[in-house]
């Protein structure tokens, strides 16, 4: 015992409780399910690609694909929409449409916030599915309106930012804080398909093709790993 009454064995782990309650949190990491995710592609228009300034166009563009790529090699269902397409909005970019030619296709005659047209959130709770990951032009409206609105219904939404553009990186810092305080999580679309792998023995191809296919420099680690492969191959036989 020590003069407070204490024995030296409690005193002694006192600090080690301290260190161990303040170590615990209410943060629970809840990950992308493949299962229970849709994919919403917000006003991805050849009108709306001009304004995007915050990536190159062939970035951008190889972004929106290799995301809508994913979409499909993870079998997501897949909501396209856009937005006053008859003005200089445009059209929906051809690729997408050829890659979902059967997924749910809402044309908006006016609605700036997709969630405001119900025949997209029909089309998004039909999937019955409760997370979303969203991608569009403009970030701080088209992708954070509705981001917001699923967000106040409940839903846990995931931003892929590398597949959303804007003017510039101001707005597009306000629109990420903006919806960061609102709960939604900011991903890109390497991490989402990563994510919702988990275990690259699930599919080492397929996941190393989708990845090589928009990442030049993922090609590169590949083919340089099939050399290398060749090579003990040969000192083998």
């Amino acid at each position: 015992m020590n003069h407070t009454g204490t024995s030296y064995s409690d005193s002694m782990c006192t600090p080690l409780r301290r260190k161990e309650n303040a170590m615990k949190t209410t943060y629970r990491y809840n990950r992308l399910d493949k299962n229970d995710v849709a994919v919403l592609l917000v006003d991805h228009q050849t009108g709306l690609f001009s304004l995007v300034h915050d990536f190159t166009p062939d970035e951008f563009r190889n972004n929106v694909l290799a995301l809508a790529d994913s979409a499909r090699y993870f079998k997501l269902p897949t909501i396209l929409t856009t937005s006053f397409e008859t003005g200089p909005n445009g059209p929906l970019l051809p690729e997408l449409k050829a890659l979902f030619p059967d997924a749910p296709y809402i044309a908006r005659p006016g609605n700036i916030n997709a969630w405001d047209n119900p025949e997209f959130v029909a089309a998004v709770k039909a999937t019955g599915k409760k997370q979303l990951l969203i991608a569009g032009i403009v970030t701080e409206v088209c992708v954070a309106f509705p981001a917001l609105s699923a967000r106040e219904e409940g839903y846990e939404v995931f931003v892929v930012t590398d597949a959303s553009g804007t003017f510039n990186t101001t707005t597009r810092d306000a629109a990420w804080a903006r919806m960061t305080q609102a709960g939604c999580q900011l991903m890109s679309w390497f991490g989402v398909a990563c994510e919702l792998h988990r275990d690259w023995r699930n599919d080492v191809e397929g996941l190393a093709a989708l990845f090589s296919n928009h990442l030049p420099s993922y090609q590169c680690l590949i083919n340089s790993h099939a050399a290398g492969s060749r090579d003990e191959l040969k000192l083998a036989a």
